[in-house]
């Protein structure tokens, strides 16, 4: 089976109705093992897996879950891989939060991403913490979760600032990665700042 079509049955598997409500979605899982993948502290595979479902899925057979299992840590591998290399790194949705952004696939890209940080938040701020926070911020505002905090509800309110920080995302990404993870090479890729 190619990894295409294992991805498929992943999709298929996240996006069942079957599932835990606070599990994240195919979309959602991918924000979250983005997060992970950036993160200088890695969670084992067992304890990021039982998060992203929050309870243990109902499988169908133990085949089932040591293939899902797999093509979440293949996936996982997959994201690393990619934030590693000069290619921009995909989203599985369209960059865009439409006209209802709650029912956005990319605000729930945002939000398994923050849940991705959350597993390990100490980590993501310990070296780099301003930068981080900066670099944070556009999928912070668009995840939505911090919408009743003063400073995150005007972002909200501003749709072109809401629509320039979306546009963002890919690089900030990549950003993050190094920032994270090759930080001799952090300078140049980070707009100086004036004090």
């Amino acid at each position: 089976m190619s990894f295409a079509e294992q991805l498929n049955r992943l999709q298929a598997f996240l996006d069942a109705d079957e599932l835990h409500d606070e599990a994240l979605d195919y979309v959602a899982a991918h924000g979250f093992l983005t997060a992970l993948s950036i993160c200088t502290e890695q969670p084992d595979e067992r304890e990021w897996i039982d998060a992203l479902f929050s309870e243990p899925p109902h499988y169908r057979s133990e085949e089932e879950r040591v293939d899902i299992e797999a093509t979440l840590i293949q996936l996982k591998s997959h994201i690393a891989r990619q934030l590693a290399s000069d290619d921009e790194p995909e989203i599985p949705c369209e960059l865009d939060l439409g006209d209802e952004p709650d029912d956005s696939d990319l605000r729930g890209w945002c939000i398994g991403f923050m849940e991705g940080v959350f597993l390990r938040e100490a980590a993501w701020f310990e070296d780099a913490e301003d930068e981080v926070s900066e670099l944070l911020l556009p999928i912070m505002a668009v995840s939505g979760l911090f919408d009743d905090q003063p400073e995150f509800s005007d972002i909200a309110r501003d749709r072109n600032m809401i629509d320039d920080m979306v546009e963002q995302i890919p690089e900030l990404l990549t950003a993050l990665f190094l920032l994270c993870n090759a930080p001799d090479e952090k300078p140049a890729l980070l707009k100086p700042r004036h004090h």
